[in-house]
């Protein structure tokens, strides 16, 4: 429980209580143990409790997917997340993958943003 002695907390972490660990709303943590990214226990009240070391869980889930990785490629790299900041080396190739994936999205918006650049410039005569 490296995440216990970094914030202090070592018992279970509410939902409200690890949202404001971690600034992911209270919907977006449901959102991801609904999608099986992460896991919560339940109290005997049926609160859900997540152990203080899916702070760092959710901390990486952000981050890759502000890096623009989907849900579901995100479940696959689930296993290769040990560190907030960094992955290990099993999730180069599906990186590697998506990066890829995206250099082909971004030639195909570059050739129409030039195709409509042309069709403006030659309406301006």
């Amino acid at each position: 429980m490296a995440e216990a002695s970094r914030t202090g907390v070592d018992q279970p972490l509410r939902v409200g209580d690890l949202a404001a660990l971690t600034s992911a709303t209270p919907r977006m943590l449901r959102h991801y143990e609904n999608r099986g990214l992460i896991e919560a226990h339940r109290s005997s009240t049926g609160q859900r409790l997540f152990d203080p070391s899916v702070a760092e869980q959710v901390r990486s889930i952000r981050r890759l997917l502000a890096a623009g990785l989907p849900i579901e490629a995100i479940r696959e790299l689930i296993g290769c997340i040990h560190d907030t900041d960094r992955l290990e080396p099993c999730a180069v190739p599906l990186l590697v993958d998506h990066l890829h994936a995206y250099d082909g999205r971004i030639a195909e918006l570059t050739s129409t943003r030039d195709a409509l650049k042309g069709l403006i410039d030659a309406s301006r005569g």
